[in-house]
């Protein structure tokens, strides 16, 4: 059993222009397996140290962007020397504010150096160039920085989703100023400041806050050129809406109702079973492409209920520090209600409702964020379950008969991030992922764990906008400039004395 009343309190500061800097106000982190215990402070900037922020990264960003992608790339390489060591405190802080069980938040902080390494392996190929030869004219088409880059952060998998773009708009040449999630923003701060106090001052600056406090400072500034935000579909709509007003660019990632897919000829082993389990409840649920609708061939509808049903039954809740724990809480208060009103909704529509897992020994439920996960079958598609996104520990399973129907079913929908596709035949998996509108497909996986962080990540439809990781990720922070020469070298007129 973990003792709370025995853990220290972490508190942060902000970073700009190279210098830790207070603030007059704090944010309090409440641990959400308790509701009561404080985890730590993190400084409440006010929107004149944002524009500050803002003001650094731009003092910066001439002097950075006229370094060549691999001298920056030695320089992001050399600042992550300081994150191992740290990795279990920062792990141990990241789950008492996030409520994840500790092996995720140890993830969390690898991720985050993985990503770094996989965008620095980029380096050569950020000034490529192209040439159109004339005539009738030689043209050059290169791609230069935008400047400085806001960078928005949430509370699920701060580190992982920060790490999607933070190391792809510097090494591309920009300056960042990064705003973790406000109610989970202790190791991200402790991570970020590590790896800027080793850039040159301004390059990278870190900002805590109230949103309604500091989020136009780092928004509507003529001097921020793009803002990459990762979160709630209304919060996109926000930060786009408020971006509108100068113009600034917006990448977004705005969660999705993810379709998984399973086929008639599926191979559902215990490691298949396995994959699908985690693609659907790691982190409670709480995870972007996380699979979150499940439709599956009736003749094989009984095996998978079965199959999930056996592995939800170990589910053992509590304190996310605790070994014993296999999930711990959701967030925070208001999306328990959510998840929970989804659920109840489900049942009063006649749907059978199977919940399961329990508390390890010692762990009292009632005072945190739990709940226990389920299962939901056969719903009617225009149950809330089945048409919003959920982002708990729950999941509709759909059985269908038609493979056409399938798809059909899972492109109804306003999101578009993830789907998968389960067959033996990799040659349908194939024919099935072309025809799904997401940004990205597994074939006999789901979620994180099976992504391919070398390839462009984004979502069609309400799930946002851009990409993130790969060279595409890159060239996101990046605009085109086309030079156009003369196609064979001007004669000098002659001169006569």
């Amino acid at each position: 059993m973990v003792s709370l009343d025995q853990l220290p309190e972490t508190k942060t500061g902000l970073f700009i222009d190279g210098e830790p800097r207070g603030a007059d106000d704090s944010l309090r982190i409440i641990d959400p397996a308790d509701g009561v215990s404080v985890v730590g402070y993190a400084a409440a900037a006010t929107a004149k140290l944002a524009s500050a922020a803002v003001a650094a990264a731009d003092r910066a960003f001439p002097a950075w962007a006229a370094r060549t992608p691999q001298e920056r790339a030695a320089l992001l390489e050399a600042a992550l020397a300081p994150l191992e060591a740290d990795r279990p405190a920062t792990a141990e802080i990241l789950t008492r504010e996030n409520g994840k069980i500790l092996m995720e938040s140890v993830i969390d902080s690898i991720v985050f150096e993985h990503r770094f390494h996989l965008a620095i392996a980029l380096a050569d190929q950020v000034d490529h160039r192209t040439e159109l030869a004339g005539p009738p004219y030689r043209t050059q088409i290169t791609y230069l920085p935008l400047g400085v880059v806001t960078i928005i952060v949430p509370f699920n998998w701060p580190l992982a989703i920060l790490a999607a773009s933070l190391p792809q708009a510097l090494l591309a040449g920009n300056t960042v100023v990064v705003k973790p999630p406000p109610t989970a923003p202790l190791a991200t701060v402790r991570t970020v400041q590590q790896v800027a106090q080793a850039l040159p001052p301004g390059v990278l600056n870190v900002v805590t806050g109230a949103d309604a406090e500091i989020g136009a400072a780092l928004i509507q500034d003529d001097r921020v050129k793009k803002v990459c935000f990762t979160g709630s579909p209304a919060g996109g709509k926000r930060i786009m809406a408020m971006a509108a007003g100068s113009l600034t660019r917006v990448a977004l990632e705005l969660g999705g109702n993810d379709p998984a897919i399973v086929l008639a000829d599926a191979e559902l082993d215990a490691d298949a079973m396995q994959r699908l389990f985690t693609g659907v409840f790691d982190s409670t649920g709480q995870i972007c492409m996380a699979a979150k609708r499940l439709y599956v061939h009736r003749s094989r509808y009984d095996e998978v209920v079965d199959g999930l049903s056996g592995l939800l039954a170990g589910t053992r809740l509590g304190h996310g520090l605790d070994k014993r724990v296999t999930m711990g809480p959701l967030h925070s208060r208001r999306q328990l209600d959510y998840v929970r009103e989804l659920v109840e909704q489900a049942r009063a529509s006649g749907a059978e409702v199977r919940e399961f897992g329990e508390a390890v020994e010692g762990a009292d439920l009632s005072r945190g964020n739990f709940l226990r996960p389920s299962l939901v079958l056969d719903p009617a598609d225009d149950t809330r379950v089945v048409a919003e996104e959920q982002f708990g520990p729950t999941l509709p399973i759909l059985p269908f008969d038609d493979e056409n129907d399938a798809v059909a079913r899972a492109n109804d929908t306003w999101s578009g991030l993830c789907s998968s596709v389960w067959t033996a035949d990799l040659d349908r998996a194939a024919a099935v992922a072309s025809r799904l509108r997401t940004g990205y497909t597994f074939v006999n996986a789901h979620g994180a764990a099976h992504l391919d962080e070398r390839a462009p990540f984004g979502g069609f439809n309400g799930s946002g906008m851009g990409r993130e990781m790969g060279m595409e990720g890159i060239r996101e922070f990046m605009d085109t400039h086309a030079v156009g020469f003369p196609a064979a070298p001007q004669a000098s007129p002659a001169h006569h004395e």
